[in-house]
């Protein structure tokens, strides 16, 4: 009875991992007969698992969703795993993302063993996730999690786009990855129309359509998919460059600013210079405003975005009442 008990685990941890396994690999896996398989197939039945069986040369067996959610099998370090990530999650940029994962953490580690809910309390110790300054439209959990199966999955999926300066556009692609970096979710993929990897905001994305079509994995051009969205994004925010010369010691401005002074450089002893980049102007005017109350600066860059500063400048100027107690004392 153990045996079979172990087979069966065995089994449903397999079908877990895989989108469909052929029976007949599915049975050498297990070192058991076909006959056999099926009546371990029957069991999981039994137990509320929905297996679906399908025969042919193309046949085999794969896992489907049910009607209940039946308990998952998860190895110590999956467990693990998903404890810390659903840590991460609350501060992603999910929609509901606080209360919803911190509902199922409670869930979760409530049925872990002691000693591995030790190592996920370590492990958090040590996982900071930055909280963002600001951040786009909440992503829908539904469609990240449909995202990543199509990863898992290797299906060819199709969406609508809308970037950021407007242009609205129905996108064919390959997935590759999601990714979290810069305050937002990427979905790295290859774009089937462009023929080329392409990555796109998921905030930005809707009508979500499974095409049921597979297709052979590509070499992503990049060590890995943070590297490859780290890079796009690079190349993004070159785009678009200024410079703030802050009154400030360079050695205090890193502190003051933490991370965001990683590229400051001195110009003298109590001078700084600071990049500045952004997808637009209006984005970049954002970092400006994280310059401490007090401190002087200048700004460095284009005609273009010298002049759209001025303009800002003026029109916030001319927003605020003369007879307001924080209005500028006339010259």
């Amino acid at each position: 009875m153990a045996e079979t008990t172990s087979r069966i685990l065995s089994l449903l941890n397999l079908l877990q991992t895989h989108r469909q396994w052929p029976g007949a690999e599915l049975a050498e896996r297990l070192g058991v007969t076909e006959r056999t398989l099926r009546r371990d197939v029957e069991r999981l039945r039994e137990l509320g698992y929905q297996v679906a069986a399908t025969r042919g040369v193309a046949g085999g067996y794969r896992l489907e969703a049910g009607s209940q959610l039946p308990p998952l099998l998860l190895t110590d370090d999956e467990a693990v795993t998903m404890a810390i990530g659903l840590r991460v999650a609350a501060t992603q940029g999910l929609a509901d993302g606080e209360q919803t994962t911190l509902t199922a953490l409670a869930k979760f580690e409530q049925v872990l063993p002691s000693a591995l809910r030790h190592r996920v309390n370590a492990l958090a110790g040590f996982v900071l996730p930055q909280t963002p300054r600001s951040q786009g439209s909440p992503v829908s959990q539904e469609l990240l999690g449909q995202l990543a199966l199509a990863c898992r999955d290797r299906e060819r999926i199709r969406f609508h786009y809308e970037a950021a300066n407007g242009a609205e556009t129905d996108r064919v692609v390959e997935p590759h990855t999601l990714v979290a970096a810069s305050r937002s979710w990427f979905f790295v993929c290859w774009d089937l129309q462009r023929s080329d990897w392409r990555t796109f905001r998921v905030d930005r994305m809707s009508g979500f359509f499974g095409t049921r079509l597979h297709f052979d994995p590509r070499e992503l051009p990049a060590a890995d998919a943070a590297q490859f969205v780290q890079t796009a994004l690079s190349s993004l925010h070159r785009r678009l460059t200024a410079e703030a010369h802050v009154r400030l010691p360079v050695d205090v401005m890193r502190e003051q600013f933490g991370g965001w002074a990683a590229e400051a450089e001195p110009i003298d002893a109590e001078t700084t210079r600071w990049p500045i980049r952004g997808e637009s102007f209006e984005t970049m005017l954002t970092s400006v405003m994280w310059i401490p109350a007090g401190v002087e600066y200048t700004l460095h860059g284009s005609p273009e975005f010298l002049a759209f500063a001025a303009e800002t400048a003026a029109r916030m100027r001319s927003a605020v009442p003369a007879n307001s107690p924080l209005s500028p004392t006339p010259g």
